[in-house]
């Protein structure tokens, strides 16, 4: 389950083969839910750092799945560098992609390059970095969730370029038709997947040992967690080990 930002790690989860059971919630250490609706988990795969695929990496899979932005040698931009970019980049990258971060700080452009590997940087303040790339990419995956234009990221995509917006900023877009219009472009919206495509996710996750960045945090840290998230000070999702910290009634 996530909590903007906050993941529980349940320890087990139990299905039947028939209607839903008795469900307890997501803080506890057994559940019984439809088999439907439950996940093969790998065992390779860390539940700690692999739990919040189950939120923001089906939601960065999945479009670039459903869009065909998977194909090997695409040059693909992820606009933003949080608990969505990062993993977008992961994924973009194990298909095979060259990856471009959109960025509206420079700070992150020696973690994108050196730590997250990705193939070049934009600083989308900069007008002269942004106009040379125009034309260049087949497709951005917008994660950036507070107010900005996306006319400019229309101008980087390539004709038939697709822009599929994944955060959700407060302000509405707006977008002249020309900046469609010229090179038919695509604007698009993904918020998450359905459970076979979650099913693949974890297991093209499982193959290609992508994890989420996480701090794991004691239950009782859960209130300072919320306000480090309100000043964006998480790298990249809170983890709680409901486990070992949640205290017996």
């Amino acid at each position: 389950m996530c909590v903007n930002g906050v993941e529980n790690n349940c320890s087990k989860v139990e299905s039947t083969d028939g209607h839903f059971g008795n469900n307890f919630g997501g803080c506890c250490n057994i559940m019984v839910v439809n088999e439907k609706y439950a996940v093969v988990w790998p065992e390779n795969l860390p539940l700690h750092s692999g739990v919040p695929l189950l939120c923001a990496g089906i939601t960065t899979y999945s479009p670039l799945r459903r869009y065909g932005l998977d194909k090997p040698g695409l040059n693909i931009g992820i606009a933003g560098l949080g608990g969505l970019g990062h993993l977008a980049i992961r994924f973009a990258k194990a298909f095979g992609a060259k990856v471009t971060l959109i960025s509206s700080s420079v700070k992150k452009k020696r973690e994108a390059l050196e730590k997250f590997g990705v193939d070049s940087f934009l600083l989308n303040s900069n007008p002269e970095e942004m106009q040379g790339a125009y034309g260049t990419l087949d497709g951005i995956i917008d994660t950036m969730p507070v107010a900005h234009s996306i006319v400019p990221f229309l101008a980087l995509l390539k004709p038939l370029g697709k822009l599929i917006i994944l955060g959700v900023p407060e302000e509405p877009f707006e977008v002249p038709a020309p900046a469609l219009l010229m090179g038919g472009k695509l604007i698009a919206g993904s918020a998450a997947g359905s459970m076979k495509e979650t099913q693949e996710m974890i297991d093209f996750a499982a193959k290609h040992n992508i994890v989420a960045d996480v701090e794991v945090i004691p239950i009782d840290y859960l209130n300072t967690a919320m306000e480090r998230i309100k000043n964006s000070d998480v790298k990249y999702r809170f983890v709680i080990d409901v486990g070992n910290t949640l205290k017996s009634p």
